[in-house]
């Protein structure tokens, strides 16, 4: 994905966000100028930038935390038939359940700060990461190995050799995949007892304080924040997988 394109699309959205809100002329939809003017005042101010840092931190720590624990596993797993009929059942037990469920849960246990907030970003990214990578490990041909077993490689070298390398790019597919879904995750995270962080800022805003133009500041940061993340990602893929871009 270009940079240019992104711009123009943001451009294209912006043309029809100004027709919508002169159109419907209602406070709760201030123009895109007025939200423009909010989100940098909100910014120089520091007040924004505290609660994106915030956010910043929360969505980094669970999405490695998640690709640190799910990769390897996923690895394991598709590598190995008698693990993947032992353990993919369970998987697919938990999979399915939404993860949001368990946030009070998770909060009795944990509390109110930030471990808690990790926590329910780990678990729904670490699901969504560990079946593409177990499917991508799973679905490699035989013949990937029988060179390297001929020539005495053990499980190690099998991993590090053959079956990391070709299911980097289901890595980086689930991911990609994962940046949206723990943007999302993170509003709902952020509502949960805490004082910090773009969810809070955006509900406090849009709910309490009725200042519609900082709250939809808040949801422009809180998507920076993610394509932030998702270019981080595409920028991994060019120096991992560079095979990808040869034409």
């Amino acid at each position: 994905m270009k940079r240019r394109d992104v711009l123009i699309a943001a451009l294209g959205l912006a043309v029809l966000w100004q027709i919508a809100a002169l159109l419907l002329n209602r406070s709760i939809l201030p123009t895109p100028m007025l939200v423009a003017q909010a989100f940098f005042s909100e910014l120089t101010s520091g007040l924004l930038a505290e609660h994106t840092l915030a956010s910043l931190w929360r969505v980094v720590v669970g999405t490695l935390l998640s690709v640190l624990a799910a990769v390897p596993a996923g690895l394991a797993i598709g590598g190995s038939v008698r693990l993947n009929r032992i353990l993919s059942p369970v998987i697919y037990l938990l999979y399915p359940i939404p993860k949001v469920v368990f946030v009070p849960v998770i909060l009795l246990f944990l509390g109110i700060g930030d471990a808690a907030k990790i926590t329910i970003i780990f678990l729904i990214l670490f699901f969504q990461i560990i079946v593409l990578v177990r499917d991508q490990a799973a679905a490699l041909p035989p013949q990937l190995f029988q060179s390297l077993r001929s020539l005495g490689a053990g499980r190690r070298a099998l991993f590090r050799f053959v079956y990391l390398p070709a299911s980097l790019p289901a890595i980086l597919t689930a991911l990609r995949q994962s940046v949206g879904t723990a943007v999302a995750v993170l509003y709902i995270a952020e509502l949960f007892a805490t004082q910090r962080g773009l969810g809070y800022y955006i509900y406090y805003n849009g709910s309490t304080l009725l200042n519609y133009p900082a709250m939809y500041a808040g949801v422009i940061a809180m998507s920076l924040l993610g394509l932030g993340l998702y270019f981080t990602v595409d920028w991994l893929e060019r120096i991992l997988c560079p095979w990808k871009f040869v034409s």
